[in-house]
């Protein structure tokens, strides 16, 4: 039997190896995402074209493509990938549920809900220009559905499991709300379920930093962390005897996640299965230790993320895919074969 110190090596050197093979994948996926679209071009093109664009910014038509519209799209894919993959981390160990994901507390049905009230209502946020309207609409919607699942579970208890049963509760909720407005809104109902399944559509570089920078930050944040999420693994009892403060750990990183979920769904709306396939995929890699395991998930759902893009938009060109679906359609099987055949091998 492995001691638990052979095992943490064992995981630190595939983190290596996440690390050394992801970055250049990484690099190569922003190369073919860019590249390819409506408008293709080669990838030696589009090298010079980037050479061109940070030496003298964009001149040509194909650069301005690849600098306006294309190089945020696939840098917001990457920031999506991987707040949804923290925040699904962060539920799983907290709730110490694996069949759980960023959207388990309410978060994605309040946002939607909220987004399709600002399309169909022509709800313009005081202050916020009307690009940013169903953004902020969602953003509010995600965590007034959050507060809402927050004042049910700790009424019921607080224990992690009322924050299931909470958020179960809530999206239900939200959820009859959207498709009653999806009825009503006869005309908007295509731009309403492009958001419901998600897209990065329209993504510009004002709104890309709008979203990077508080979602690296809140990331950063958790990271920080990772030795008290092995503590909660352990159990409550215990992690009270080594000092940690349960109860004000767990509400702080449920918040946490929830307002990164929020973040992550306002502007590209509710894509499925990031948050539960890459914190099972990155377990199997490097193990439960979430020292090892949040850096790889930031990798691994960057590249998934960007990959269910790639393909959204050129699977059936020229019209685009929901990325949701697409996402949908990975995991379904990929989580399925996780649990069938490789079950057993995940780390406790």
């Amino acid at each position: 039997m492995e001691s638990s110190t052979s095992i943490i090596e064992k995981g630190k050197k595939r983190l290596q190896m996440v690390i050394l093979i992801g970055i250049p994948l990484l690099v190569l996926l922003f190369l073919i995402s860019i590249a390819f679209g409506p408008v293709r071009m080669t990838l030696d093109e589009t090298y010079h074209s980037l050479i061109n664009i940070i030496n003298y910014g964009p001149q040509t038509g194909h650069e301005r493509i690849i600098y306006y519209l294309r190089m945020p799209r696939v840098l917001a894919a990457f920031t999506i990938g991987i707040g949804l993959s923290i925040a699904g981390a962060v539920f799983q160990a907290i709730i110490r549920n694996p069949l759980v994901d960023p959207y388990i507390t309410g978060v994605s049905s309040g946002a939607g809900f909220a987004a399709a009230m600002a399309m169909t209502s022509g709800l313009i946020v005081a202050s916020v220009s009307a690009n940013y309207a169903v953004p902020v609409a969602a953003f509010i919607g995600g965590l007034v559905a959050f507060t809402f699942t927050f004042i049910i579970a700790e009424s019921s208890g607080g224990r992690a499991i009322n924050y299931v049963l909470g958020g179960v509760i809530v999206g239900m909720g939200f959820g009859s709300l959207t498709t009653i407005i999806l009825i009503m809104s006869d005309d908007r109902v295509q731009r309403i379920l492009l958001y419901l399944f998600g897209s990065f559509t329209g993504m510009t570089w004002a709104k890309l930093w709008i979203i990077l920078i508080p979602v690296l930050v809140l990331c950063f944040i958790v990271l920080l962390y990772a030795r008290e999420f092995n503590v909660i693994l352990l159990g409550d009892e215990q992690a009270r005897q080594l000092g940690l403060n349960v109860k004000r750990f767990k509400i702080s990183m449920l918040v946490l996640a929830s307002l990164l979920t929020s973040l992550c769904v306002s502007f590209v709306g509710i894509i499925g299965f990031v948050g539960l396939i890459v914190p099972h995929t990155a377990r199997m890699i490097v193990g439960g230790d979430h020292r090892l395991l949040l850096p790889a998930c930031m990798i691994i759902g960057a590249l998934v993320m960007a990959l269910a893009d790639l393909i959204a938009k050129m699977a059936y060109v020229p019209i685009e895919l929901p990325v949701g679906a697409i996402m949908t359609l990975i995991g379904v099987p990929f989580f399925a074969y996780l649990l069938i055949r490789r079950g057993k091998e995940y780390a406790t």
